[in-house]
Order: C-alpha cells, then structure tokens, then sequence
C-alpha cells in the first residue's frame, strides 16, 4: 500500500468507510514533506482550511505565552491538525503554530477539494465528518481529564509545588 493509504486507513476519519470510498477520498490529499523545525502551520497562514493528517514523523503544537513558545502537545501518525477551521471556524480560530519534528510527512486535504464530493458522494462526506466529530470528542476528553487532573493537584497541594 501507498504512504496516502496506509495513512488514511490509521485515521479516525475512515473508520466508517470501505476501501472503495477510500480509493475516492485519497485523491483529495497531497503529501507534503518537512525538514525538523521546519513550520507546518501557524496562525495568519493564507491556506488555513486544509485538514491534515500526520503520516510520517511528529509535529509539535506549540502557543505562545509571552515572547516564548510552549510546546502543549505532540502529534503522532495518524493525528489530524486544522480541524476547527476545516470545518469552517475562521482562520483568527488558528492559535496555535505547528512544527515538524525530525523529517516529517504529512497529508493535506483542502477544504474546497472535499466540499466537492457533498453532491456526488453525501455518504462519504458524511463519514468523514463523523470521524472529524470522534476525533474532536477524544481530544476533548483528553483536555478534560488533564484539566482534572490539574485542579486535583492544585486542591491537594493547595496550589504549592
């Protein structure tokens, strides 16, 4: 199998789809190569609606707080990035600067490219998007219990470390 399909069938995204409609949707995606340290995404990109899905290597997310960076989490293969504004958050929405680490491969879906299939395949469209919600529900709930887990020490500590 190519690096697309092995990709894409690793991701929440095509759980619900057969490999015929992954054969339709592996089209729309461009594999995109970056050198470490090299910037994937960052707030004010012109291009800000593609999904992407990590392929090969990690990716950084970090966010600035003050006139430093802090790294708050890291993408492994499989990951999706762009997801808020893919589905149609607007690109202010982006807060949030994207770095590869080591030699990184990475999927890019335009948001236009997938639109294109609302007529011709609902079905797919509607599958892909299921797997975009359950993948936002596991971060979510990933966030959560780290916030949880946060207050819990805070209370016990009484906020010292």
């Amino acid at each position: 199998m190519s690096l697309v399909m092995d990709t894409l069938r690793n991701s929440t995204i095509t759980e619900e789809l057969s490999d015929a409609e992954v054969e339709i949707i592996k089209g729309l995606f461009e594999v995109q190569d970056y050198k470490s340290g090299e910037i994937i995404v960052q707030p004010g990109d012109k291009q800000p609606d593609n999904l992407y899905i990590l392929a090969h290597g990690d990716i950084e997310v970090r966010i600035a707080s003050g006139k430093q960076e802090s790294i708050i989490h890291v993408l492994k293969p499989g990951d999706l990035a762009g997801i808020i504004t893919f589905v149609g958050g607007a690109a202010s929405d982006i807060s949030a600067t994207l770095y590869a680490v080591g030699q990184t491969k990475v999927l890019s879906m335009a948001r236009a490219e997938f639109e294109k299939l609302i007529n011709s395949h609902p079905m797919i469209v509607y599958k892909v998007m299921r797997g975009v919600v359950r993948n936002v529900h596991g971060i979510v709930r990933r966030v959560n219990s780290q916030s949880a887990e946060l207050s819990n020490y805070i209370y016990k500590t009484h906020g010292r470390y």
